[in-house]
């Protein structure tokens, strides 16, 4: 029996099961409000809670997850037998967590799996999406939007009703080795591409997180890195970021970090939980921890965290874990007076909460076949908006009336890269590692290049490879960057691809390099060739979106998401706090560059990079015009034009900075910030107006002593051009002084 099918028959079961029992769907009545639609997602929660006991209220906030061989050891004032089989019998094997309902109220189970590239389910296979960092390039939040829509449907068609989604961790770090699951440096592009993500997985009746919240910006170190981070360069930077995406998205929950935050571990730090997320915020959701991100019972719980997610009883690190939310441990805390009976109602209303907000208590999963040429269709389509052009010279590129072609390395006749970790998908169709998705260049290409001559070489020989690449008309190279969860990795390409790419671009000067990456690269051979595409890690069908963009089938318009550093020695930390440290050992960093995170640290210390934020390149070109900027009532409105000025149909991205006359004075972090951005689709000549608002905060300074947003009196400068080191247009403003509260995020 296939895996499949193994899944739909226990979910039929159970839901027979549920059926006699009169458990699920049932009629609402005076005695079951919290079943009833009508009421409000606040008053059914309530409702709920008040008909619960005590082990009902428990049960809801301690979760169980994978591998879970050692529950059979936990002992039974833990785990009791009941309970145990009930995991049992419900948890869908192999996936990321579970946390049982309460069959007697009608209240669900909380089935999770990961993430926000795809449904992981161990042996299960599903479609990968492009990487978050990818879909992030396309600058356009209907991509990842889609994205979520299409894994939601996967995932509830496998039984799930809670995506563990939403990763917008800002790319402090550019080595971070999760850098790729989240979505760019930038906390206005960052938080609306991932709240995009984050509404479509929702719309379709399921739960989404939002994480890792927050700072969490190293992995080999990330369960005992200690972050000191003023909260003024914080709320301009990474939680500015979540503060965005959790406005667009409106997750139903966040997902605490394994870090220390200024010496508080983030899933017990009553600053970034109850004072920004739900005091500030108004978060009415539950936060539930990382697995094995829990160090306590009482402090955790009152430092806001709802639910203790991932136990699985073994004893052995790295899975270890402390039941510190089991009924006898939270009990006696409760029973010590150090945790009220009021705070667990509320950790049980957030819950229930978020099942009624997003339709999760009335729609259950229902196990169905899922259309995966639909599915693998919106992963090519959200592949073709996010590749970037980096570099075109002559125009080498689209291929037209090629005769002979040299494919070189990667893999490039079997498949597509995918990252490692808790992220990564088990392919529809089979694959030739765990780390790759069977999407072939080599053969798309051949598809698209029908009359050419299109020969494959590993690239493990360089000597064979340039002699390919010499008797060739053109040669691709295809190299990776590998990146996975629990490490950090490198900006220097692994093995000798540098080597590989300069020996080739010797023997032919038309030599088209394509990047497979977590994230930025070195490039030391980008001066040797001519064509550059970043491809990152492109997903399900990457294969054939990089044939249509090489061939001119997709004309591309990814633009980078992250700045890609000319050395090392670029970034504000060249040695990470992690480097030469075993996984956990103690470590402490200190953000000194404050909110100035990537094309702000550039421009703050004098950097030109390799490529610039923003940086993407087209097979059209585009002229924007009409720069006007407008102060209506304290909110900045600015309006302008893009053209296609080209002869090809194409997308073009028009990207709108805001500069202060003297930034320092106004108190920010660098000179320039990213204010609005967007996207058209014009056909040769085709022009089109946009009229943007440009979010208050983006112009102000976070003041801690008052809690409350600041912009300074003062001359600004409004930029428009294609990228933060393209700003060919600029109309100066006067903008008053303003305070207002960040209670309300907004003036």
């Amino acid at each position: 029996m296939t895996a499949d099918r193994l899944l739909a028959s226990r979910h039929a079961v159970n839901l027979t099961a549920a059926l006699a029992a009169g458990l699920l769907f049932s009629t609402p009545t005076l005695a079951q409000p919290w079943l009833d639609r009508a009421q409000s997602a606040e008053a059914r929660a309530k409702a709920a809670v008040a008909a619960m006991t005590e082990d009902e209220k428990l049960r809801l906030v301690f979760g169980f997850g994978e591998p879970m061989s050692g529950l059979d050891k936990a002992p039974a004032d833990i785990l009791s037998p009941d309970l145990r089989a009930y995991v049992r019998a419900h948890a869908i094997k192999g996936a990321a967590g579970f946390v049982p309902g309460i069959p007697r109220l009608g209240i669900p189970d909380q089935t999770q799996t990961d993430a926000s590239i795809g449904v992981r389910v161990i042996g299960l296979p599903r479609t990968a999406l492009p990487s978050s960092l990818a879909t992030a390039a396309s600058f356009d939040p209907a991509v990842p939007r889609a994205g979520g829509v299409m894994i939601a449907g996967e995932a509830r068609a496998s039984g799930f009703n809670e995506l563990l989604a939403g990763g917008v961790n800002l790319a402090r770090e550019p080595r971070n080795g999760r850098n790729f699951e989240y979505t760019g440096e930038d906390p206005l592009l960052a938080g609306t591409m991932a709240g995009a993500l984050i509404a479509g997985i929702q719309s379709t009746h399921m739960v989404s997180t939002l994480k890792h919240y927050a700072v969490n910006s190293e992995e080999r170190v990330r369960t005992t890195l200690d972050v000191t981070i003023s909260a003024s360069a914080m709320r301009q930077s990474d939680l500015l970021a979540f503060e965005f995406a959790y406005e667009q998205g409106q997750p139903a929950s966040v997902m605490c970090s394994y870090n220390l935050v200024n010496g508080a571990w983030a899933c017990e730090n009553d600053y970034l939980l109850n004072k920004v997320l739900k005091q500030d915020w108004g978060f009415k959701g539950f936060v539930m921890s990382d697995w094995g991100a829990v160090h306590s019972t009482a402090y955790a719980a009152n430092s806001g965290l709802d639910q203790f997610t991932g136990f699985n009883g073994n004893e052995r690190p790295p899975l270890a874990m402390q039941p510190y939310f089991a009924p006898q441990p939270f009990r006696a805390a409760m029973a010590a007076g150090q945790i009220t009976p009021q705070r667990l109602d509320d950790m049980a209303e957030r819950i229930l909460w978020a099942l009624g907000s997003t339709g999760a208590l009335d729609d259950p999963p229902k196990v169905a076949d899922i259309d995966f040429a639909a599915s693998a269709a919106v992963a090519q389509k959200a592949a073709e908006e996010s590749l970037v052009l980096l570099k075109n010279d002559g125009g080498l590129l689209p291929l037209k009336g090629v005769k002979s072609v040299a494919m070189i390395g990667s893999h490039a006749d079997k498949g597509v890269r995918q990252g490692g970790g808790s992220s990564m998908v088990t392919p529809v169709g089979g694959s030739i590692s765990s780390t790759y998705l069977p999407s072939s260049p080599l053969e798309a290409l051949q598809h698209e290049l029908p009359r050419a001559s299109i020969i494959y070489n590993a690239g493990e020989d360089i000597a064979a490879a340039t002699a390919l690449a010499a008797r060739s008309e053109l040669a691709i190279v295809f190299v990776n960057q590998f990146m996975t969860e629990g490490v950090d990795g490198k900006l220097e390409l692994s093995g000798q691809q540098d080597a590989l790419v300069a020996a080739v671009a010797k023997a032919n000067p038309k030599t088209i390099v394509v990047v497979e990456s977590g994230g930025a690269v070195l490039m030391p051979w980008a001066d040797q060739t001519p064509a550059i595409l970043e491809a990152f890690y492109p997903g399900a069908r990457g294969g054939q979106a990089i044939a249509r963009i090489l061939t001119g089938k997709v004309n591309p318009s990814g633009r980078l998401p992250i700045s890609f550093p000319a050395s090392v020695d670029q970034l504000a930390r060249p040695v990470m706090a992690g480097e030469g440290k075993t996984f956990g050992a103690p470590a402490q960093v200190s953000y000194d560059e404050g909110a100035a995170i990537g094309y702000k640290w550039y421009d703050l210390k004098g950097y030109k990079p390799l490529y610039a934020f923003g940086h993407g390149l087209s097979f059209t070109s585009f002229a924007v015009s009409d720069l006007k900027p407008d102060l209506d009532g304290g909110t900045l409105k600015v309006s302008f034009t893009i053209k296609n000025t080209g002869q090809r149909a194409g997308k073009g991205v028009a990207q709108v900075y805001i500069a202060p006359a003297d930034w320092r004075a106004a108190g920010w972090e660098a000179p320039k910030r990213l204010g609005a951005f967007a996207k058209a689709d014009l056909k040769p000549g085709q022009r089109k107006s946009f009229d943007l608002v440009v979010d208050p905060r983006l112009l102000a300074t976070y003041e801690a002593a008052g809690d409350s947003w600041r912009v300074r009196a003062g001359a600004y400068r409004v930029l428009l051009g294609q990228a933060s080191d393209a700003l060919p247009l600029s109309v100066d403003i006067p903008l008053p002084a303003m305070t207002w509260s960040a209670v309300h995020s907004k003036p």
